[in-house]
């Protein structure tokens, strides 16, 4: 899903939860709503600090099993991390990432031609391919100037 106003982006997370039968609550939609609302991809902990603040009874699994449960049904979708956290995004859309690997900063970037890259057959042949999308593993500016 690619980033949309808050409106429409709940209209569609809430219409694909019900499709996929899903129970919509105010802690779902809320969860939703910070992830919405961050460029950074966030992990699990990140999410559940920023819900603890509005929603002090919630728990670190609820968060964390919610999001992977947002993940099975394509609401989001999981980010290569270096980490060894889970990172997360709201924008399911083709797009390819690029990894900080000094600060763990992930960025979204679009380049058709990687969209358009031909997988080798064996892979076609042994696998049923649902996506692909590239990693850059780089160092971004800041880290590059100590600015972080």
């Amino acid at each position: 899903m690619p980033h949309t106003s808050t409106k429409e982006g709940i209209e569609r997370f809430i219409d694909r939860c019900r499709k996929t039968g899903l129970k919509v609550t105010p802690q779902r939609i809320a969860i939703y709503q910070v992830l919405m609302a961050s460029r950074k991809h966030p992990s699990a902990d990140t999410v559940y600090r920023e819900m603890v603040a509005t929603h002090p009874t919630i728990s670190f699994d609820t968060v964390n099993r919610t999001l992977l449960t947002f993940a099975e049904i394509g609401v989001i979708t999981t980010v290569e991390s270096y980490s060894g956290a889970r990172r997360f995004d709201t924008d399911t859309s083709p797009h390819h990432h690029v990894h900080c690997v000094k600060c763990n900063r992930i960025s979204d970037f679009t380049e058709p031609r990687l969209d358009e890259v031909e997988l080798p057959e064996w892979i076609t042949g042994e696998f049923e391919v649902i996506g692909q999308r590239m990693v850059v593993s780089a160092i971004c500016p800041a880290c590059v100037t100590g600015r972080e």
